[in-house]
């Protein structure tokens, strides 16, 4: 009896043991997470290893892009109307709005061509915050979010170095599933963003990315929506959610944008294929980018009125936006029965002459442009060349068959040398499709140095010259050079003109003979002068392989090339044409090259060499590549190929030169572990730079920098014959001023 009631016991509890485990295990059949559920790092992995497919699979698309703007100005005072690109506010007025309608044509890689059909508002123009355009063309799948490589992209390659990474939640059945993945950044840097992305699993595709971060005076938010799984607007933006604050020197606007894209065609790498084959036979044409350039401004197709937007407008108007517009209407009839006071108007322009970019635009006169004549972008510093200001203006009209004439006065003071400098530069392009242009170059150049000519004095006798009335250590110059260039075939442009320059003694000096030293033969007299003039025809020589371009109607437009940039230039002066006083030969070799890297890294180098042969009374070493910048120049021209503590005399000093430098560009090269105090760094720069001369053998500049969206520093030191040299900077404005 015992035995059996303990048998059916023992039954019953492996009966219940069992029925346990079916049903635990049948839980965690229903909930288990997959690998992917329980490691982030897996799904960003899979994630990483498309986003280079889908970066690029996308070759071409047109699409109708409407961009509705609300700006809010919370606070204002006097600077707010001398913000370049800002839009104009009015007196009262807190609220404004903007509707722009355009066409829009994209072509791999990143090549955006924009034109705007229709826009109205309750602003002048279409000026709107700073910098705002630039998050409506967005390839989320890049390295880097925003152009000119800014914003770290979580999709990097390299991204699991600056961000972390969390799945926030899972949504959809267990077939389809989509994953919220949160990320944020390691260090605080305006280079990084953080937010959330939704991926899906069957094809480990982005369809939704919101981010949020700093990116100069903008502190924003972006929700990027995608097209649905398998349509063609899968891999490409179909709206935009823009939020941004804007702040400076006490100015705080905020804007809320909405872009929504209407495809008319996209066209995907995969149906291209079988057009590779043609594109091969066509080799001639292959940097031929004009398809991607094609739209044109059609200024009869360029609409305001709100009849036009209310057929173009893909979503309709809240009923706060239609009192915004009904408001601007009744101030426009109101301020059109008052008339501004003449003193008003006068005040009112020249405040935007001293302080704001002006445009004249001239119908069948031409355009002219310069910028304010208040602006510290216009302002420079470095070790070498003290404090330097420059002021360019800019007029442009363009003639039948897309004939341009470029005319750009410049003028400058340097302040350390309390030198004035001023140039007349001249562009008449007379053959557009061959980038046939006329150029005439006239101004004052560099106070040049003539060693020369005071070591062949003081070789002389202490008797032969009284030296306190003999000044001829600075020359200023007086240029005049005209020339035309053509380009040959695609990258391979050749130039001749003629180089002209009238060199006079700064302070005039007298040669008056003492003593009883027999005087030198008359050819050595000769050479001592206050005044020298030379001329020279001239040839130079550029190529640029593999160089793409574009054609806008007739007229051909340089690109880029993956190559580097060769040069020779030669130079032959012929004593006797119009009073030239000496003869000479001056042939240079220059090289330049951009690599970039990806992942917002580049490496510049430029390598070069000169001579001046042949001489005979010349005693003027003017190069036209290796040569001191009196006036400002930005951080990027001459991709860094220049030298920061050089002294100004030795440029001119030595009758040949050997030259090489080397840059690198990247975020996070030495402040990576100092973000907290520095997070406004945007790059960081690496530079060397050496040359060679007789008695300069050799000179060493080694220099770090670091770029901000407000200014631009960098330190150098140099070293000259194995000896230290000295330590100095170089410090340009930046604001407002990056493209």
């Amino acid at each position: 009896m015992l035995q059996q009631i303990a048998k059916i016991g023992w039954t019953i509890i492996v009966c219940l043991l069992l029925l346990a485990s079916r049903g635990s295990a049948g839980n965690v059949q229903r909930h288990r997470p997959t690998p992917e559920e329980q490691s982030a790092d897996s799904i960003i992995k899979h994630v990483m290893t498309f986003a280079p497919l889908y970066e690029g699979i996308v070759s071409d698309y047109r699409a109708g892009l409407y961009i509705k703007g609300k700006m809010n100005i919370l606070k204002k005072n006097f600077i707010f109307r001398y913000v370049p690109r800002l839009f104009r506010s009015q007196r009262g007025v807190r609220e404004y709005m903007l509707e722009t309608y355009s066409d829009l044509h994209f072509t791999a890689p990143n090549i955006y061509d924009q034109k705007v059909k229709a826009s109205q508002g309750t602003v002048r123009g279409t000026r709107t915050l700073p910098g705002m355009l630039e998050y409506f063309n967005i390839n989320i799948y890049s390295a880097a979010l925003l152009g000119n490589d800014r914003l770290l992209s979580p999709l990097a390659k390299n991204g699991r170095t600056y961000y972390r990474y969390r799945v926030d939640s899972v949504m959809g059945d267990p077939n389809n599933l989509d994953y919220r993945i949160r990320f944020t950044p390691k260090t605080k840097s305006d280079q990084l963003v953080g937010g959330y992305m939704v991926v899906s699993s069957n094809v480990w595709s982005v369809r939704e990315i919101r981010f949020s971060g700093r990116s100069e005076l903008l502190t924003f938010t972006c929700d990027i929506q995608m097209g649905k799984v398998g349509a063609n607007d899968e891999f490409v933006p179909v709206r935009y959610d823009v939020e941004a604050l804007f702040k400076f020197l006490g100015n705080k606007v905020m804007g809320n944008y909405t872009a929504m894209l209407d495809y008319k065609s996209i066209q995907l790498k995969e149906k291209q294929a079988r057009q590779k084959e043609e594109r091969k036979s066509k080799r001639k044409n292959r940097y031929n980018l004009s398809e991607s350039f094609s739209l044109q401004c059609d200024t009869n197709a360029y609409r305001t009125d709100a009849s036009t937007f209310g057929v173009l407008r893909p979503i309709p108007l809240s009923e706060h936006e239609r009192q915004l517009y009904a408001d601007n209407r009744l101030r426009h009839d109101t301020t059109a029965l008052r008339k501004p006071s003449k003193s008003q108007v006068f005040w009112g322009t020249m405040g935007d002459l001293m302080l704001e970019d002006y445009r004249f635009n001239i119908s069948n006169v031409g355009n002219l442009r310069f910028s304010p004549f208040i602006n510290p972008l216009l302002f420079s510093y470095s070790r070498g060349n003290g404090l330097s200001y420059r002021q360019d203006f800019r007029y442009n009209r363009l003639f039948r068959g897309d004939k341009l004439l470029r005319i750009v006065p410049k003028f400058g003071y340097n302040f350390t040398r309390k030198e004035f400098y001023w140039s007349l530069n001249t562009d008449y392009d007379y053959w557009p499709q061959r980038r046939g242009s006329v150029h005439l170059r006239v101004g004052s150049g560099n106070r040049i140095y003539s060693s020369k000519v005071m070591d062949d004095i003081k070789a002389m006798p202490d008797s032969v010259f009284n030296f306190d009335l003999i000044h001829l250590d600075y020359f200023k110059d007086l240029y005049f050079n005209l020339s035309t260039s053509f380009e040959v075939t695609n990258g391979l442009t050749i130039e001749a003109g003629f180089s002209a320059h009238r060199r006079t003694a700064q302070s005039q000096s007298q040669f008056i003979f003492i003593g009883n030293t027999p005087l030198p033969p008359p050819d050595v007299l000769n050479k001592f002068r206050n005044k020298y003039i030379s001329f020279a025809p001239r040839i130079r020589v550029e190529w640029t392989p593999a160089l793409y371009y574009y054609m806008n109607g007739k007229r051909k437009i340089n690109l880029r090339s993956q190559y580097p940039t060769v040069s020779v230039d030669y130079e032959r002066g012929i004593q006797g044409v119009f009073k030239s006083t000496g003869e000479y030969e001056r042939v240079e070799f220059d090289l330049q090259h951009h690599i970039r890297l990806g992942l917002m890294r580049n490496i510049y180098y430029r390598f070069g060499m000169g001579a001046f042969t042949n001489r005979k009374e010349l005693y003027f070493v003017d190069f036209v590549n290796f040569a001191r910048h009196n006036l400002p120049v930005g951080w990027d021209d001459e991709i860094g190929g220049v030298f920061q503590l050089l002294d100004g005399r030795w440029y001119n000093s030595s009758n040949r030169y050997i030259r090489a430098h080397f840059t690198y560009d990247a975020p996070f090269l030495l402040l990576r572990h100092l973000m907290k105090y520095t997070r406004y760094v945007q790059n960081e720069r690496i530079y060397v730079s050496a040359l060679s001369m007789p008695r300069l053998r050799p000179y060493v500049e080694l220099g770090y920098g670091i770029g901000t969206h407000i200014f631009d520093v960098g330190v150098f030191v140099s070293s000259a014959n194995g000896k230290f040299g000295e330590v100095g900077c170089k410090f340009t404005f930046e604001l407002f001023n990056r493209r």
